[in-house]
């Protein structure tokens, strides 16, 4: 559906123009039409690629959604797609924002995202000498809106791993821990996968050749690699701590196991020993030493308690028990 369409002249709107009035305004000189739309159907991109003039490629990928994090060149247009990360009930929701940009025009397409741009429309229009930019700041806004969503994302997942470390170490590491790190590893991959590609993307606007509709607003977009380089740098990071993580609980576990083996063969050695002792005197033979000795049980069970005592001892020492 479409959830803006405004037109503007020198950075002030000018009014919310019906959809099929979008090529009129584009066609004028010093005006700017922005349209956004949210999850729309074949007929409605149709609709729009005949207002702007959109290549078919990139409305081929619009349609189909699912497209790596990129910007593309078309003439005198951009075809931008970045991806949205939200953290929903623990759970990581990826979305998609497909942006088409010429030179006095955007049109932003939200799919599978909860969160909009509004907030981002309102301070563009709040600061019309920035807007008067064109096309190129409208890219900016909406990019650093992005990028700036990917930090609590990123706070979360930092939050989520100190939670499980703690659990690490001041509970009995289990299995349990190994599968909330790798679930932890998953969603800082899938944070990367958004941001990696777009970091390599994004450089291309500031440095060197600068597509036409982004020149005078390199300052801007350098601004927005600086922050996913930070944010590139951070996930890796993390991804670095939640190996290390899993190596140290794989490694408490093997730990805990080495101490309950030693103390199963401390108590088997205890039990061994009068077993032993017991089972001497216990076969049947006339003649034994001190069978008939009036003090040879209260001596062997003597002996019997003596030997583990200091069987006892010693594995007390050695911290077996």
């Amino acid at each position: 559906m479409i959830v803006n369409c405004v037109a503007y002249k020198d950075g002030q709107k000018i009014a919310d123009i019906p959809a099929e009035q979008v090529s009129d305004y584009v066609s004028l000189p010093d005006h700017l039409v922005w349209v956004a739309l949210k999850d729309p159907d074949a007929a409605e991109l149709a609709a729009m690629q005949e207002e702007f003039g959109l290549h078919e490629l990139a409305v081929e990928d619009a349609r189909h959604g699912n497209q790596r994090p990129k910007i593309e060149e078309y003439g005198d247009s951009l075809f931008v797609v970045m991806h949205t990360v939200e953290v929903v009930n623990g759970e990581m929701v990826v979305g998609e924002v497909d942006v088409f940009v010429g030179r006095n025009y955007v049109l932003s397409v939200r799919n599978r995202s909860s969160q909009g741009f509004a907030g981002v429309r309102a301070r563009c229009e709040r600061e019309p000498d920035l807007l008067r930019q064109g096309a190129g700041f409208v890219l900016y806004a909406l990019m650093d809106a992005v990028v700036d969503r990917y930090f609590p994302v990123l706070d979360a997942l930092d939050e989520e791993l100190t939670h499980l470390e703690d659990r690490i170490f001041t509970g009995a590491p289990s299995r349990a821990s190994i599968e909330a790190l790798y679930d932890l590893k998953h969603k800082l991959t899938t944070l990367q996968h958004a941001v990696r590609p777009l970091l390599e993307a994004t450089g291309k606007l500031y440095g060197g050749r600068v597509p036409p509709v982004c020149a005078g607003s390199q300052d801007y977009y350098r601004d927005v690699y600086d922050h996913l380089l930070r944010i590139n740098q951070s996930t890796d990071s993390l991804r670095e701590t939640v190996s290390t993580a899993m190596s140290v609980n794989l490694s408490l576990i093997s730990l805990q196991e080495n101490e309950t083996t030693k103390r199963l063969a401390a108590y088997a050695g205890l039990v061994a020993v009068p077993t032993m002792i017991a089972g001497i005197y216990g076969m049947n033979f006339e003649v034994m030493p001190e069978l008939k000795w009036a003090w040879g049980y209260p001596v062997t069970v003597a002996v019997m308690v003596a030997a583990d005592a200091y069987l006892f001892y010693r594995l007390r020492k050695a911290r077996w028990l």
